[in-house]
């Protein structure tokens, strides 16, 4: 019901906002959102209500072709409304480090969260439905351990933020387009937190157990929302608005102009961009890839 009810309250302020076409800025592009813009955006919160709605009458034993159709349908709604709220990553970027320059929009930061809820509502609402209904033929066991692969997947992260800040380091830490404060420092230490410590303790058993080299800790379960929220947030909007960046990366590429050009005193080499954004996106996956992992080996009643 909440689902529902959230995805309504969405559609109409959206219908609202298309009507009032409000002139002020609400994002560095201007609009809120990207790719879906007008009367398009009001039919991606319909769409989910829509899927939510069927998932929910449908819930005890539904046709295969309906069980399939409201599952792509409401995946789809939520990947296109996170993807459209992309640009929710320097919302929180300038929003909890105001110092590093970074502009922040009110107004546009508070849709496109109501954004991200409503596709964040719809995938779990989604996830919910299919392994209710799922044949439990195909329902298979939590692993008791963490896959080689996934634990590939997480090195694989750490590598990706290397090769980010080797390619920073290449050009140069001086040219950055965030103003050198005391935000920027927080900023590297959260950098490397998250792109270090993060993907590991998501793959390795210290991450649900605290370590000996941690005092007072030591033994004691680490608290499982802690880095499944971590990891959550920033492997999804990361590979939202690196996705898209990478996307339009290509096509300006194809078009024969350079994705990135000089602009704002900063000039960058176009390789740069081609190594970063990559990089970006490679940790966003591998950091998805450990949280999932890392929620169903944690999930209640499994021992570690």
């Amino acid at each position: 019901m909440l689902t529902l009810l959230w995805l309504a309250g969405y559609a109409i302020a959206r219908a609202v906002l298309v009507v009032v076409d409000p002139r002020m800025p609400l994002s560095a592009v201007g609009s809120d959102l990207l790719v879906v813009t007008g009367w398009s955006s009001v039919a991606m919160p319909m769409l989910a209500f829509a899927a939510v709605a069927v998932q929910a009458a449908a819930a005890h034993r539904p046709a295969a072709v309906l069980r399939w159709s409201a599952v792509v349908a409401g995946a789809l709604a939520a990947a296109s409304m996170m993807v459209s709220a992309a640009l929710i990553l320097l919302d929180l970027v300038g929003g909890i480090l105001p110092g590093l320059g970074v502009v922040f929009f009110p107004l546009g930061t508070l849709i496109r969260t109501a954004c991200v809820v409503a596709a964040a509502l719809t995938a779990a609402h989604t996830w919910r439905f299919w392994s209710v209904t799922r044949p439990a033929s195909v329902a298979r066991r939590r692993p008791a351990r963490t896959p080689a692969w996934v634990v590939a997947a997480g090195y694989a992260a750490v590598a990706a933020c290397l090769t980010r800040l080797g390619a920073q380091l290449f050009v140069g830490m001086d040219r950055t387009p965030f103003a050198a404060t005391p935000a920027s420092v927080l900023f590297e230490i959260g950098f490397l937190l998250a792109g270090i410590l993060l993907p590991l303790a998501l793959v390795h058993r210290w991450g649900r157990i605290w370590p000996g080299w941690v005092p007072w800790l030591r033994g004691r379960r680490v608290p499982r929302m802690l880095l499944i929220s971590c990891g959550g947030i920033l492997s999804v909007t990361m590979i939202a608005y690196f996705g898209m960046m990478t996307v339009q990366m290509v096509v300006e590429r194809m078009h024969g102009r350079n994705p990135f050009p000089p602009s704002g005193g900063l000039d960058l080499p176009e390789a740069f961009f081609w190594v970063s954004v990559p990089a970006y996106l490679i940790w966003g996956v591998g950091l998805a890839i450990g949280t999932i992992s890392y929620a169903r080996i944690t999930a209640p009643g499994r021992t570690s």
